[in-house]
Order: C-alpha cells, then sequence, then structure tokens
C-alpha cells in the first residue's frame, strides 16, 4: 500500500536526510520525499502496521532533523 503524507521540513538537504531516514525503517518498502510539495510518499511492506510503522518514522526523522515535522492525519 502506498500513501502520501504532508511534512514540514526547511531545506532540500533536510529533505533528504529525512528520506533516507523513512528508508531505513522496518515496514517501509520505499519512500521519497519532495521538498517543493512539502509531501513524502511511503510504500509500506506488504501487512506492515501502518499507523505503527509511520510513528517510527516520525521519530527516526525527528532524530535526523529536529525540527521537521510528518503530518499523519
Amino acid at each position: 500500500m502506498k500513501k502520501t503524507y504532508r511534512i514540514e521540513v526547511d531545506c532540500a538537504n533536510c529533505a533528504l536526510k529525512m528520506e533516507e531516514a523513512a528508508k531505513k525503517t522496518d515496514g517501509v518498502q520505499e519512500a521519497a520525499v519532495n521538498f517543493m510539495t512539502q509531501k513524502m510518499k511511503v510504500e509500506f511492506v506488504e501487512g506492515a502496521d501502518e499507523k505503527a510503522v509511520m510513528e517510527a518514522v516520525r521519530k527516526a526523522c525527528k532524530k535526523v532533523e529536529s525540527d521537521c515535522e510528518v503530518y499523519l492525519s
């Protein structure tokens, strides 16, 4: 399953760091962050708990860029 989330990130470099962090998160098959549109597209591993995975993605992104935000709703 693929979903798109609204994000808040200050620069393209930060967006790249968020994308890399999301890709390393368990349950994420693929992730792409677009700085210009302030969106993150996430493809989940088959059978993954989407909410739990996205909470982990949010935490991973906060570790690399503390002032970023991933809106889960």
